[in-house]
């Protein structure tokens, strides 16, 4: 089935205890799809870059049947940019610089095909852009995702909580799961949030893995214990890449697949930290992936005595 994802297509300049990446490939976007596309070649991408973007980048995107299309380029403009540093236990970081460039005037056109699209990422943008992506579906979707964070939270609540009483699948970290619920507890948070319209609510906890919220039904997914992570930018834009893209292969929105696919979103994020920007997942074979789902499910399995 086919995957519509909408966000950014960026530079990053990432500094972290292991090293300096000057002006690497970054963007919501470029994660989601480079994740997704091991799951699915159906893949369109709708964002906007400067002409300072590499061609080269965008064709490989092509070649893992990313249709750009719904791709802006501005001819002398000058793509999103964003500089951050991390901090020693590479769990908080600092933003030294945020340019937004062309993105500062994204308005968003979906091209027809995309309109049809069954699989929905929306990707961390305002929420009037998501609602403008929204209002130019063609209403037979079988699955929309969205992620979101504190800063709209803070600033555009009223416009956010609109637009999450639209979609299916709610990602959000815990921090901000608090805030949007009002509720420490996140038992308690995913119970109100499910009564904004998701059917669906996953609360990521980086190092500590993900929950998934059903109703009643909750289904926790761990990290993968690695040796070393060299760089966590794209980690949960990967993540949401590599959970719906398998949804787009399976087509199956159940609560059991659902699970399936939060472990498929969590193999690919253990593999996007283990270097910087895209070097990880544009080098990636099936058969690493399927090894990997392997340990996941090693890692998880038990047997009562």
């Amino acid at each position: 089935m086919s995957l519509l994802t909408v966000g950014t297509v960026a530079f990053d300049t990432i500094e972290t205890p292991f090293g300096r990446a000057e002006r690497v490939i970054g963007g919501a976007c470029t994660y989601i799809s480079w994740s997704a596309s091991y799951f699915t070649n159906d893949i369109h991408l709708v964002s906007i870059v400067g002409d300072d973007f590499p061609d080269s980048e965008l064709k490989r995107l092509v070649e893992r049947g990313v249709n750009l299309e719904g791709l802006k380029i501005i001819q002398g403009g000058k793509s999103f940019f964003w500089e951050g540093r991390y901090h020693n236990n590479m769990n908080s970081r600092d933003t030294l610089v945020t340019d937004l460039n062309v993105l500062a005037d994204f308005d968003p056109i979906l091209p027809e095909k995309a309109k049809s699209c069954k699989y929905v990422m929306l990707g961390n943008l305002t929420p009037a852009i998501q609602r403008s992506v929204l209002d130019q579906l063609d209403g037979t979707q079988k699955l929309i995702a969205l992620d979101t964070m504190n800063f709209w939270m803070d600033i555009a609540m009223d416009e956010l909580k609109e637009v999450i009483s639209r979609i299916d699948l709610l990602t959000i970290n815990d921090e901000e799961a608090r805030q949007l619920s009002g509720e420490h507890s996140l038992v308690n948070a995913a119970k109100v949030i499910h009564q904004m319209g998701p059917e669906y609510l996953v609360i990521k906890k980086g190092e500590h893995g993900a929950l998934l919220f059903c109703d009643e039904d909750i289904f926790y997914a761990p990290a993968l214990p690695l040796a070393q992570v060299f760089d966590p930018t794209g980690a949960g834009d990967t993540f949401a890449g590599g959970l719906m893209g398998y949804l787009a292969k399976t087509d199956d929105t159940s609560m059991e697949n659902m699970k399936r696919a939060i472990i498929a979103g969590s193999a690919m994020a253990s593999y996007c930290v283990e270097d910087f920007s895209l070097n990880r997942l544009q080098n990636l074979s099936m058969p690493e992936i399927n090894g990997r789902l392997e340990r996941f499910k090693k890692l998880m399995h038990f047997d009562l005595i």
